[in-house]
């Protein structure tokens, strides 16, 4: 049986392969989690840790099309850019770079699960070059994977998306 979890999500490591594997399921459709992922507006709200704002600097979503934003604090600031590779009806293919390590690309596929209740699992995994840089993420990414979900259920249950 699958145990439904909307507070956190499921984050795990790959033990044969660089990967990382996230579910999370959502109380929404998966049309309203695709734009909540690719329409910047709505994705500024939500994404991150709640003691960083993202900052949209370029948003091209479309097949071939590139993406950056900044994550912004009161003493810091991190800049994350990327390559849509892929944008279908239900999943984004795109590469992912944090620019504190530039030279380090991860490849990202993002799809939604409609388990036919008004619920849909969101899917992501992410290839790393190397183990290392996948711990290195997985260490790092918790908070603000759960704080980024914990606000994109608010603004889904104020029908913002």
């Amino acid at each position: 049986m699958t145990t439904t979890r909307y507070d956190t999500a499921a984050i795990r490591g790959d033990d044969n392969l660089p990967v990382i594997h996230i579910t999370r399921d959502f109380r929404a459709s998966p049309a309203q989690l695709m734009r909540a992922h690719l329409d910047p507006e709505v994705f500024s709200r939500w994404n991150g840790p709640d003691y960083l704002r993202t900052n949209i600097v370029e948003w091209d979503v479309r097949t071939g099309g590139s993406w950056r934003y900044l994550a912004e604090g009161e003493s810091e600031t991190h800049g994350f850019h990327g390559c849509f590779h892929a944008v279908g009806d239900d999943t984004v293919v795109q590469t992912f770079t944090w620019e504190g390590m530039p030279d380090e690309v991860s490849l990202e596929r993002l799809w939604f699960e409609d388990l036919g209740d008004g619920t849909t699992r969101l899917h992501a995994r992410s290839l790393f070059e190397s183990f290392e840089n996948r711990d290195g993420m997985l260490a790092a990414m918790g908070q603000g994977v759960d704080d980024g979900y914990a606000k994109l259920d608010r603004i889904l249950a104020e029908g913002g998306v």
